[in-house]
């Protein structure tokens, strides 16, 4: 199969109605053959294949490092080069990609859990961009609730966001700190039960609708996702 078919016949399996069944012939795609093809479909301009897209990366990569593990720091090093600004590009999905691919693999995890927050951190790799601040909290609340214990440092950076006019913002660093609450973020937290402005969310394989008050309610729980 040559590259244009694996491609097409990849991004077939992200738009079919069986997702699971879909990312279990795409495991079965050497990890080498099929990266490529994901990275193009985190650009896409349909949110479910978007999200489809992260989803099979963290799969792919990890069962990748799996194998060879300096090949899936190749493709966590390419997802850094691509939010850095000398490359050229805006680096759409990267931190959502790197947030479930350190989900989904323990030892990228350890690797590569510090690079990730250094995103949402102003005094280190913060992205100004408000899109790509959305993707960054995605992907550090995706690695919250895998792996609170390596999150955790991220708690002070999130409050930050918890007050910002875009409920996008608010909503997910909200959802992401539910697992690595600390004593300062109920008070913070508490305000935020009224707020019921709408947004979407990606959480257990699912573009779910919600509001701020209902991640709020919900992180004030200690709820965590399962996947």
């Amino acid at each position: 199969m040559g590259n244009r078919e694996r491609k097409a016949r990849i991004g077939q399996l992200l738009g079919q109605d069986d997702f699971e069944t879909a990312l279990e012939t795409i495991r079965l795609i050497p990890g080498r053959q099929a990266v490529n093809p994901l990275f193009s479909y985190l650009y896409s301009g349909e949110e479910k294949i978007r999200w489809r897209a992260v989803k099979a990366m963290g799969m792919v990569v990890g069962q990748l490092a799996d194998s060879t593990m300096e090949s899936a720091r190749v493709v966590m090093r390419r997802f850094m080069w691509n939010l850095n600004d000398e490359s050229g590009g805006i680096g759409w999905g990267s931190p959502e990609a790197m947030g479930e691919i350190t989900a989904s693999h323990a030892g990228l995890a350890d690797e590569f859990a510090c690079i990730l927050i250094s995103y949402i951190d102003p005094c280190g790799n913060f992205l100004e961009h408000e899109l790509l601040q959305r993707g960054s909290l995605w992907g550090v609340g995706r690695l919250a609730h895998a792996r609170p214990a390596l999150a955790k440092p991220a708690a002070p950076f999130l409050t930050a966001f918890f007050d910002s006019p875009d409920p996008f913002l608010r909503g997910t660093a909200i959802w992401a700190a539910g697992p690595i609450l600390d004593g300062t973020m109920h008070p913070l937290l508490t305000l935020r039960l009224s707020d019921e402005a709408p947004l979407r969310l990606y959480r257990q394989m699912q573009i779910t609708h919600t509001t701020v008050a209902e991640l709020a309610r919900a992180a004030l729980t200690g709820t965590r996702d399962e996947a």
